[in-house]
């Protein structure tokens, strides 16, 4: 008889850093609406993208991307603002969008 390899379970997990902000910031475990927790994973993919294009100089449309995300999140951040000043500042502090 032939044995059967139990199939491995892969549950996607985002890296230990955005990882404690995201639980930080979810209102429920599966929350991936809300506007912070929007804000973290558009900054984790901007540090993708960016590392990329650092190596990939003539990637013209991940740059493109990259402008799009970055405009999406000053949109966020902008609401966010307006609505949870508190939220904002803290935000900005645990992702160090400001110097």
């Amino acid at each position: 008889m032939v044995e059967k390899e139990a199939k491995k379970v892969v549950k996607k997990v985002a890296p230990a850093k955005s990882g404690d902000l995201l639980s930080k910031y979810q209102t429920h475990e599966t929350d991936t609406g809300s506007t912070e927790v929007q804000i973290i994973v558009i900054t984790k993919k901007i540090a993708e993208l960016t590392k990329h294009l650092k190596g990939h100089k003539h990637d013209f449309d991940s740059r493109a991307g990259l402008l799009k995300m970055v405009g999406k999140r000053r949109r966020l951040l902008n609401y966010l603002k307006k609505s949870n000043e508190k939220s904002y500042a803290g935000i900005i502090t645990d992702l160090k969008l400001r110097k």
